[in-house]
């Protein structure tokens, strides 16, 4: 007989995490889905949440023999920017963390999800349509434990049976919760102040493009990523996924389209360095062959709906 799915998310807090909560309730039911992180936010969302320390091997191991967790999405991470201000506290959560995880799939059989990154991408790369197996040569702390934790998903797929699947995210876009020190955190922000009213200051240049997604469409290719039957997934390091790519003057046009009087300006700072070795575009390919990959957002739709949604909850 099979078991019950019950999942644990770590990093429940974070942009992506609050936000696949809440999906993953609503597909299995709060009493089946355990969110986790290293403190309350005060929310009143029905459903279980527990603090958890991912470095704490001993209380992950607890958590996952009371609750008789089957699969696990490990969102726990620090993000590009805040990484390169504390490299060593990232590479300890964003590695460490990881392989307490693996260790706890490992042994009580677990299917794990891990969230990769485009970060993992360097200089050497085709930045246009960077190819699934391009060479990964990333320049941030952040990107250099994503790569190391793809590896380590493989390892313990190969040498363990770990049923583990992962994705390299692009540059995050939702109107549900705040970005957490990423250096695509902008085209997220941008939204905030248009409907302010304020002009905005942007942290990159304005020609800089990057590979983005809409939220709807990540939580989608996360979810679908984790249901399809082993046999389809064969890729066991990340797949690429993709969505759209623009700049800060062509995301200012498309809120420029709604709101005309909204204005911007470009300071580009640390972070353009960082936007500067990552792809401006993702060949996705892999995913859409092996298991049925297609976003459902444009620019133009993300704006319309990020600013009537945004609005709504004003």
């Amino acid at each position: 007989m099979d078991k019950i799915t019950t999942i644990l998310v770590t990093g429940a807090n974070g942009q992506i995490g609050s936000v696949l909560v809440q999906a993953l309730r609503a597909e299995y039911g709060p009493e089946r889905v355990i969110a986790t992180d290293i403190r309350q936010t005060g929310s009143s969302e029905p459903g279980l949440f527990q603090i958890l320390d991912v470095l704490d091997s001993r209380a992950l191991e607890a958590c996952m023999e009371q609750w008789q967790i089957t699969e696990v999405y490990h969102l726990a991470a620090i993000l590009s920017a805040k990484g390169e201000q504390n490299p060593r506290q990232a590479w300890d959560i964003n590695m460490s963390g990881l392989f307490n995880i693996l260790e706890a799939a490992r042994q009580y059989k677990l299917k794990v999800f891990f969230p990769s990154s485009i970060a993992v991408f360097g200089a050497h790369i085709e930045r246009h349509h960077t190819p699934q197996f391009a060479v990964l040569a990333p320049t941030t702390v952040y990107g250099i434990s994503k790569a190391a934790g793809e590896n380590w998903c493989q390892y313990y797929y190969e040498k363990h049976g770990v049923d583990v699947r992962s994705l390299r995210y692009p540059g995050i876009i939702g109107y549900q919760s705040l970005p957490g020190g990423g250096t695509t955190d902008y085209a997220v922000e941008i939204y905030h102040a248009a409907l302010k009213g304020e002009p905005f200051t942007c942290f990159l240049a304005e020609t800089t493009t990057l590979p983005m997604m809409y939220m709807d469409d990540a939580i989608r290719a996360t979810l679908d990523i984790m249901r399809v039957p082993a046999q389809q997934i064969g890729v066991r390091t990340s797949y690429n996924l993709a969505s759209m790519s623009f700049s800060p003057e062509e995301i200012a046009a498309s809120i420029r389209a709604i709101i005309p009087t909204f204005e911007m300006v470009c300071r580009p700072d640390f972070r353009q360095q960082i936007a500067e070795s990552w792809p401006e575009s993702i060949d996705d390919s892999q995913a859409r062959k092996d298991w049925g990959w297609q976003p459902a957002y444009d620019l133009e739709a993300m704006s319309k709906e990020m600013l009537e949604k945004l609005a709504a909850t004003a």
